[in-house]
């Protein structure tokens, strides 16, 4: 007869000082319970590939002028993974830079969250690759794919993990190599999309409430799945037994996005009884220069309020948000108390936001 595996028990308050006895814990309304916890961000961290693809190397190969490019993109350059470099190669140099960042290491984690349109695999999970190479052997790890929007999904997934008392500390990564599903003949795709990843940490605290209470306030996810077929591939192991190609129908995307992103973000700001104004910083997804300045003016936000990398980065996918994150951090824009939103949509279609307190 096979033995039953043996499952390592990973307990909230147990890892909080507090003998796991088995028995349900007594409610105290005067103590700090799960209920009044809250995931802060304690660290961030990216990686791209080495290699740089400008417009100018781009348009040698495609009917297209580096002038075409940015007009309609705001993008000059993207990276793009070498060969044998994969998703989670980049995932783990991004979770490893988060890790020092946060001063922790991977034996503190609870949870690995991988947003990811691009697994190395169709199976196993891309998150468990990172988990490995990090050397974490509890826990859990496992992928999310909701394509832009995947960084946002995964946020929110390892937020309500943390709020409920499941887990104490989570990496969560949006990780992409989509330069492996692009037609690089077709000018209206591939000229768009980048390679990169970036992560950050969460740690549960215990909310003190008053005015500017810190870390993740709240998440919005949506979905509508009747416009799937504006950003998809043309295959998949179900379908096709293939990865297949990006297709995009970028008009139809642009009206959307910019419909959809300034709805989400209104949604977080009335969910937490704020407006705009209060806002330091805006993350959103970096998809395209005139989509966020578009979304900016909504908000009647300066440029200045505005994180933007999508000229360096190209779209990233789910991606994109994380990588932007750390370069703001990292240069000292983004520091203590500042309120950040942050919002994506992709594929699906697919939107989010949150509202985060730094």
């Amino acid at each position: 007869m096979t033995e039953s595996p043996v499952v390592e028990r990973r307990d909230f308050a147990s890892d909080h000082g507090a003998p796991d006895t088995g028995a349900k814990p007594e409610i105290n309304p005067e103590s700090s319970a799960p209920k009044s916890l809250r995931a802060r961000v304690i660290g961030c961290g990216s990686a791209l590939p080495e290699r740089r693809v400008t417009n100018a190397e781009l348009v040698r190969t495609i009917d297209s002028t580096d002038q075409w490019i940015v007009q309609r993109s705001g993008i000059r350059e993207r990276r793009v993974a070498a060969e044998g470099e994969t998703t989670s190669d980049l995932a783990t140099a991004a979770a490893r830079a988060a890790l020092r960042r946060a001063e922790i290491t991977a034996a503190d984690l609870d949870l690995i969250i991988v947003g990811t349109t691009t697994p190395d695999q169709t199976l196993p999970a891309t998150a468990v690759r990172v988990q490995a190479a990090l050397g974490m052997t509890g826990g859990a790890a496992f992928d999310l794919q909701a394509a832009c929007s995947g960084f946002i999904y995964a946020l929110s997934v390892a937020d309500n993990m943390i709020r409920s008392g499941q887990v104490r500390t989570a990496l969560v990564i949006g990780a992409e190599t989509l330069s492996r599903i692009l037609d690089w003949t077709d000018r209206t795709t591939c000229v768009l999309f980048g390679d990169g990843a970036g992560a950050v940490v969460l740690r549960a605290e215990h909310s003190e409430g008053g005015a500017k209470v810190r870390g993740i306030l709240s998440t919005h996810l949506h979905s509508d799945g009747r416009y799937g077929d504006i950003i998809c591939t043309n295959g998949g192991p179900s379908s096709t037994r293939s990865v297949g190609y990006v297709h995009m129908e970028g008009r139809e995307v642009f009206l959307h996005a910019v419909v959809n992103l300034a709805a989400a973000a209104d949604e977080a700001l009335k969910a937490n009884g704020l407006s705009p104004v209060d806002i330091d910083w805006l993350v959103p997804h970096q998809a395209n220069q005139r989509i966020i300045e578009t979304l900016a003016q909504k908000l009647h936000l300066p440029a200045e309020k505005v994180v933007m990398t999508v000229a360096h980065h190209a779209n990233t996918s789910a991606a994109s948000i994380p990588l932007a994150l750390d370069e703001a951090v990292s240069d000292g824009r983004i520091g203590k108390d500042d309120l950040v939103l942050v919002g994506a949509m992709g594929a699906g279609f697919t939107w989010a936001s949150a509202l985060i307190r730094w």
